[in-house]
């Protein structure tokens, strides 16, 4: 165990499940991730390994099966899963923000019929806001669901789906507009949102009437994970299957998975960040320039504290805003801080890894390579640094509102 990163006051419990999360990811992923990201290859071993873990029940309450564990010590493990490979720590997140909703929002019977099965990892959770024509701005989503008697008609298109392929049950956002005058609807679009769970089977293609995944989305870093768009035709959703039973909800509940989400995102460039401090300071020592090894020059010594003090920073930021959400306390501005700081100190701490790598950072054969198409993801996942300082700012400014 490194002596950045630690976290002060975990109970025996949370010791020794970090404990054997990073050892399965020390023996499971780290020797076969860059292999399988070359191959854009769905992880099924380890995702298998995983869900024996107990991994994917890690926050369900133990009364559906799950471990009951704090979002505090799901951080941790989601950080110690990105530090092997980050795209498998997106295939347990995306779960988790669903499972976390439906514990939050859900009706008795959702949770009694869907939670049980999560923990498990029978069921595998996606969530769906964005469109392919708006990105942060979820107020101006255009997909619609019609109420059709005890039916609602899903029609739209929706982007960026983790786990589109492989997951069985979607969160998706709509509109519905119930109860509300179209005058309402405009000046008040938060209200008008819905959101709706629905049931699939894996794969590619329609999955069911009405629903379509079209296919992978090929992208530059971010590989094995299955990453798509999702299109609605008609699709009929019951309305027992409106997550928490009424309309007009679901902007709040996706926000509160959002912030939940974004503690994660934080953990996962925590964990990036550290893998990428280890394969730099690691190879520093190896690597022999002008008769001694690159660390013991002033140059690389610079790089690898700034990395370092990076870390820890990072880490101790994203630790700050767990803390703050299983307290029960608001931390809106903690998790928007924690996901900036770690997003761009992983950013910076890949490259300064990748620099000193020298030209064998660019060769595929080297892991830093795949950590430096990674990191870019974490800028603009669950909302862009932009985003994020938006927040920030106008909640400083409640908080230290002039009093004039």
């Amino acid at each position: 165990m490194s002596r950045l990163a630690q976290t002060e006051g975990l109970n025996e419990i949370q010791r020794d499940i970090l404990t054997t999360v990073r050892d399965f990811v020390d023996k499971e992923i780290l020797p076969v991730a860059t292999e399988l990201e070359h191959r854009d290859e769905y992880p099924s071993q380890i995702v298998e390994g995983l869900k024996e873990l107990g991994v994917f029940g890690l926050m369900i309450p133990e009364e559906y099966g799950g471990l009951g564990e704090s979002l505090l010590t799901y951080a941790l493990c989601v950080e110690e899963i990105a530090r092997g490979w980050m795209s498998v720590s997106g295939i347990i997140n995306t779960h988790f923000i669903v499972a976390y909703m439906l514990k939050q929002h859900g009706t008795q019977e959702q949770k009694d019929y869907f939670l049980p099965k999560m923990a498990a990892g029978e069921i595998r959770g996606a969530f769906s806001m964005s469109e392919p024509a708006l990105g942060s701005d979820v107020s101006s989503i255009t997909s619609k669901g019609v109420r059709d008697g005890d039916d609602f008609l899903l029609t739209g298109q929706k982007m960026w789906l983790t786990n589109g392929g492989t997951s069985s049950l979607v969160a998706v956002l709509c509109r519905t507009d119930e109860g509300l005058s179209p005058e309402e609807a405009a000046a008040k679009p938060h209200r008008s949102m819905t959101t709706f769970l629905v049931e699939k089977e894996p794969g590619f293609g329609e999955v069911r009437p009405g629903l379509t995944i079209p296919g992978k989305i090929d992208k530059m870093g971010y590989k094995g994970v299955d990453t798509t768009e999702l299109i609605m035709d008609g699709l009929r959703v019951p309305a027992d299957r409106v997550l928490g039973g009424a309309t007009g909800r679901g902007f709040y509940q996706m926000m509160d998975g959002v912030e939940v989400g974004r503690v994660n995102v934080a953990a996962r460039g925590c964990g990036v960040a550290q893998r990428a401090f280890e394969l730099g300071v690691s190879y520093a020592q190896q690597r022999h320039a002008f008769g001694k090894p690159i660390a013991r020059h002033q140059a690389i010594q610079f790089k690898l504290a700034e990395m370092g003090t990076k870390v820890e920073a990072a880490h101790a930021m994203m630790v700050n805003a767990a803390r703050k959400k299983d307290s029960g306390q608001r931390n809106d501005l903690e998790a928007g801080m924690a996901k900036y700081l770690a997003s761009e100190y992983c950013k910076e701490v890949v490259e300064d890894a990748f620099r000193i790598h020298g030209g064998y950072g660019f060769s595929k054969e080297y892991e830093i390579e795949r950590l430096y198409r990674e990191a870019p993801m974490l800028l603009i996942g669950e909302g862009t640094a932009e985003i994020q300082k938006m927040i920030i700012g106008r909640r400083l400014l409640e908080e230290y509102h002039f009093q004039g």
